[in-house]
């Protein structure tokens, strides 16, 4: 098929059943644009909409988002995942505002320079606000060229394929509508060409699709798919009355920049630390088990539950978190479902 033609059926699908009211589409405006797709990145489209609005609302512009503190931006993203995003927002909001004036750059030479913006993001950014020419290349385009080429993806190294893939889309992509080219083939993949069970039979492009003439059997793709590994820590709940001791994460590792339970490797580790910070004073002890499921890797926790007599342990950054108050701080998705739990326990 011809590349003319290809883009114009997807434009004219786009047009017809794509999506086109999302809520960072009004306005073409680069800065909702912008946390739109960071949101996106390894996240679905119905997840992110509740998550955009509410970032939206509180912060209105880069300005705003700027002139805040990492843990406002870190407490509205809790849940959302991936923190390293709102991490890179914040510094490259900060960026924007000191060093463009909180204009949004125009240049891809400046676009791809900032906090987690790469390649497909800021040609995501460029194409839709400014209606520019460039193509993007995320994993629903990745899936549909990988089965409309019928390309065998296991006999090529990541950077060979994504070189292949972006030479394909480059020589695809019109040069006049690119934007709504774009959104058509985003929306194709996560309509139609879906990494499971695609629904082949009212794909637009199925008659030149080699997958689908000619092996009438489209494979499951996934991009990010990884051997899932289990690790297993030990979290202590130090509960004083009302309070929960929470710790600063600043280091290297999940959670970053959140606030969580202690953790340790074992139980050892942890009686050590209870021992050294001289936490001794306690009324009695429970165990909890949980599991949360990373992309790459399943989490199991064992919450051991300690209720102290008196709060005697505090370090810099570390807090006392107030159960009957909503304090705006970052905190991860199992730690906030497992606080919910305490603050609905009848001990209170």
């Amino acid at each position: 098929m011809q590349p003319w033609k290809f883009s114009q059926i997807i434009i004219n699908w786009q047009h017809q059943f794509g999506r086109n009211n999302l809520p960072w589409q009004k306005n073409n405006d680069p800065y909702r644009i912008w946390i739109s797709e960071i949101m996106l990145q390894q996240t679905q489209v119905i997840t992110v909409i509740p998550y955009f609005k509410k970032f939206i609302h509180i912060f209105k512009d880069v300005q705003s988002l700027a002139q805040t503190n990492l843990n406002q931006v870190l407490y509205l993203w809790s849940g959302l995942g991936y923190y390293h995003r709102a991490c890179n927002i914040y510094k490259t909001a900060q960026i924007i505002h000191s060093k463009y004036y909180n204009n949004f750059p125009k240049q891809f030479i400046d676009l791809i320079k900032l906090p987690g913006i790469g390649k497909t993001t800021a040609h995501a950014i460029l194409s839709f606000a400014y209606n520019y020419s460039f193509p993007i290349l995320d994993s629903n385009v990745k899936r549909i060229l990988i089965r409309f080429y019928q390309i065998q993806t296991h006999n090529i190294n990541k950077y060979t394929q994504e070189k292949i893939l972006w030479n394909i889309i480059n020589y695809m992509s019109p040069i006049h509508n690119t934007k709504k080219f774009n959104q058509g083939m985003m929306d194709l993949g996560a309509i139609i060409c879906i990494h499971k069970n695609p629904k082949c039979s009212i794909c637009p492009i199925k008659n030149s699709c080699k997958s689908y003439v000619y092996a009438k059997n489209i494979p499951s793709i996934n991009f990010i798919k990884k051997k899932n590994k289990k690790k297993c820590f030990f979290y202590i709940i130090l509960q004083y009355k009302k309070y929960i001791f929470l710790e600063y994460r600043n280091k290297k590792n999940i959670w970053k920049n959140l606030f969580c339970f202690p953790e340790f490797y074992n139980l050892q580790e942890m009686q050590y630390w209870l021992y050294k910070y001289q936490i001794s004073n306690t009324k009695y002890k429970k165990y909890y088990y949980m599991k949360h499921q990373f992309s790459h890797f399943t989490l199991k926790m064992v919450l051991i539950h300690v209720i102290l007599k008196k709060k005697n342990y505090k370090k810099k950054h570390d807090i006392w978190y107030n159960l009957k108050k909503n304090i705006k701080i970052g905190i991860p998705k199992p730690i906030k479902d497992v606080l919910l739990n305490l603050y609905h326990n009848p001990y209170f």
